[in-house]
């Protein structure tokens, strides 16, 4: 099991798990919407003014959706929100395992 955050380097020459684990990343730090080719990638972050306990909610929903959608090789099997609501900042965390045979 793989622990994953939101992308913040790019490694051109991933490959196997690296790349996985990468695409992973790149799609927790994506809005839908925000890729100009392909507008339904990403995840839905439209949580703005929810509860902190729905916005929480929200973001695992969405995440586990967007994984499973667009990197089918990446099994969730948590997604951990932390940070705080009443500043703006909540960070999500993917635990993931790999399926190369997809």
């Amino acid at each position: 099991m793989y622990d994953v955050e939101p992308m913040k380097n790019i490694n051109f020459g991933a490959t196997g798990v690296d790349e996985i684990l990468q695409n992973v990343a790149f799609i927790m730090a994506s809005e839908k919407m925000s890729c100009p080719l392909d507008r339904e990638f990403g995840s839905d972050m439209t949580v703005i003014d929810t509860p902190i306990n729905i916005a929480k909610a929200r973001i695992t929903a969405n995440l586990t959706e967007a994984i499973h959608k667009f990197e089918p090789r990446a099994i969730v099997e948590a997604i951990e929100v932390t940070g705080d609501g009443l500043i703006g900042r909540l960070e999500p965390k993917a635990k993931v395992s790999i399926n190369e045979s997809v």
